[in-house]
Parts: C-alpha cells; structure tokens; sequence
C-alpha cells in the first residue's frame, strides 16, 4: 500500500504544475508516460512523453509533446528545458519512493481529466534498448489513447510487446486526487505578435530553481508513422 507522505503530496502538485506550465492553450485531458531504470554502475536510463487532447469544437486529435515548438511556434530547445524541469521532478518522487523504504517503481502513467489527477505505479522489469521502447509506445498509446495500430508493424509492435513483457510480482498500484490548482497559471509566456523575430519563452520560475541540474539528458528522433518521439537518456 502507497505511502503518501507529505513530501510526496507536495511533488505531486509540483509536477501539477510543471506539466500545466508546459501545456500550451486551453485542454480536456492529458496522459504522460515516464520510466526510470537502474542499470549495473548506478547507470540510469528512461523516457518521457505525454500527449494532450486540446479543446475545441471540431475534429480533435491528441498533440504529442514534442510536437508543441512546431504547433505554437515555440523556440524548441528553450521549450525542452521545461521538459527537462518536469522529468527531474518525477526523478525526485521516485528518489523520495526509495528515502520512505517504499518499493521502487520503474514507470508511472499520469493521467489527468475531468478536474482528477491519477497517478498509475508500475513495477514491471524494463529491460530498455530501442525496440523495446518503440513496442511499448505503442502498446500505451493503444490502451490510453485508444488510437488503433495503424499497418502491419505496429499492430506486430504490441504482440511482441505483450509476448515479452516481464512482469513484476508486485502489483500495480495507484494514486487519484483532485485538481486544486488553477490551470491559467501558466509558466510559459508565449509572444506570437512576431514569432519569427521576438518568440521566446520565459521561464519565472527558473528564479526559483537555483539548484544546477547535475544529470544531461540527450534525445534522440524516431519515427512512429511520421510522428516525432524523443527519448531521454540520462548519464
């Protein structure tokens, strides 16, 4: 059973936060999907993504975060620093999971809608390496998003995925609360009265991170039918 402790209490509404201030406009639901894994030498590997269904009256479709620099006409490296700040918090929950003799979970899936904020733990054995994390990908976005596989590989990708995964004996477990913060405040400031010349994006609360962050993350591109995924490595 989850201990949630009053330090994890507050790095839930940290990352809240963080994830409002990387979402751009007005949204209906958000899911995000973020694994760390321990490898020999204390070697930490993982990846992030989240995909967000914004509001609106006509056909809508799920934007994938790593397609926001491109859609709002956002510098994209200054964007990806944002990212960044969200990921080494969900490092800072599971490092509080591991300082409260909690077992340690290797990916969470964090899921917000209709004013509720869930958090799924899960403790499955992530072997990592490049197929593995494409099969994954497109299992989660078939039972989150419910988006179907499109052509034989990715329809192949999930039953590999299914046929190899390694389950952990611990079950799964997971945490719902409500939604306290307001979602318009918005760390992100985006100016579109000329984007080719003046867009930036600001980020306030760097003030407030005066603490370097130690750890690089390198993304590297792949192609899931022409859509942009960056996985994080972390060295």
């Amino acid at each position: 059973m989850l201990k949630n402790t009053k330090k994890i209490k507050e790095l839930y509404e940290d990352i809240q936060r963080k994830i409002f201030f990387a979402v751009p406009g007005n949204w209906d639901e958000l899911y995000l999907y973020a694994s760390i894994i321990n490898r020999l030498g204390n070697i930490q590997t993982g990846e992030m993504y989240f995909y967000f269904m914004p509001r609106g009256i006509l056909k809508r479709k799920f934007i994938n975060v790593y397609e926001v620099p491109a859609k709002y006409d956002i510098e994209e490296e200054e964007y990806l620093k944002l990212i960044e700040m969200l990921y080494n918090k969900i490092k800072e929950l599971r490092d509080e999971f591991e300082n409260t003799k909690q077992p340690v979970w290797s990916n969470i899936t964090i899921t917000i809608k209709n004013n509720r904020f869930k958090i799924e733990y899960n403790y499955d054995n992530l072997v990592g390496g490049q197929e593995a994390y494409y099969n994954h990908h497109i299992y989660w976005r078939y039972k989150y998003l419910k988006m179907e596989p499109h052509g034989k590989k990715e329809k192949n990708a999930i039953e590999q995925y299914l046929s190899t995964r390694s389950k952990s004996r611990k079950k799964d477990e997971e945490y719902e609360t409500g939604i306290y913060l307001k979602r318009k405040v918005n760390i992100v400031t985006y100016d579109t009265t000329d984007f080719k010349n003046t867009q930036r994006v600001e980020y306030l609360a760097r003030k407030a991170e005066t603490k370097q962050i130690k750890n690089q993350i390198l993304s590297n591109k792949n192609l899931i039918e022409r859509e942009e995924i960056k996985k994080w490595k972390i060295i």
